[in-house]
């Protein structure tokens, strides 16, 4: 026996194969465990770093298929609200390349406008001094690089996917 491994306590403080439960002592719900939530955020970070140059196509494609296997075997998840949590960080982080790519303020107001946005607010945060991530957060991208424009892209969205996998 591995006495680093074995231990013993309440189910919600230890994590087996990468899962745990919740508190609810009369109804405890399945739930992934902080270790592993850590783990796939440090693996997503890592896709989706501004310093490995990539086409945003070759970089979904490799997102989605680390989040559509991920999401498969988190499936038996009872608690999926962090799904959409999750989901909103990535969409974040990729606003954030995408932002980054547009370079020059001329750029950034050509496609922002190009995504619907007015011309003189396109403008207006295509000429501001806020760090990417900063801007990834701002309304004009939320309403520009929003969720349907993501799925035009072809990024799958974990919580459908765990709709559909939890349905069959």
């Amino acid at each position: 026996m591995n006495r680093e491994k074995s231990a013993w306590g309440r189910p919600w403080e230890r994590s087996f194969l990468g899962f745990t439960f919740t508190r609810n002592r009369q109804n405890p719900k399945i739930r992934i465990a902080p270790g592993s939530l850590k783990r796939c955020k440090d693996r997503i970070r890592e896709l989706t770093s501004r310093r490995h140059s990539m086409e945003m196509e070759e970089r979904i494609r490799r997102l989605n298929q680390f989040l559509i296997g991920w999401i498969g075997y988190f499936q038996l998840v009872e608690t999926p609200s962090f799904l959409q949590k999750l989901d909103a960080w990535v969409k974040r982080r990729l606003r954030m390349i995408r932002w980054k790519e547009w370079k020059k303020p001329k750029t950034r107001q050509r496609k922002l406008v190009s995504l619907g946005a007015r011309i003189g607010k396109a403008w207006e945060w295509a000429n501001t001094r806020k760090a990417y991530w900063r801007i990834a957060k701002s309304p004009i991208l939320h309403k520009t690089l929003d969720s349907a424009y993501w799925k035009s892209q072809g990024l799958k969205s974990l919580m459908e996917r765990y709709d559909t996998l939890r349905q069959t």
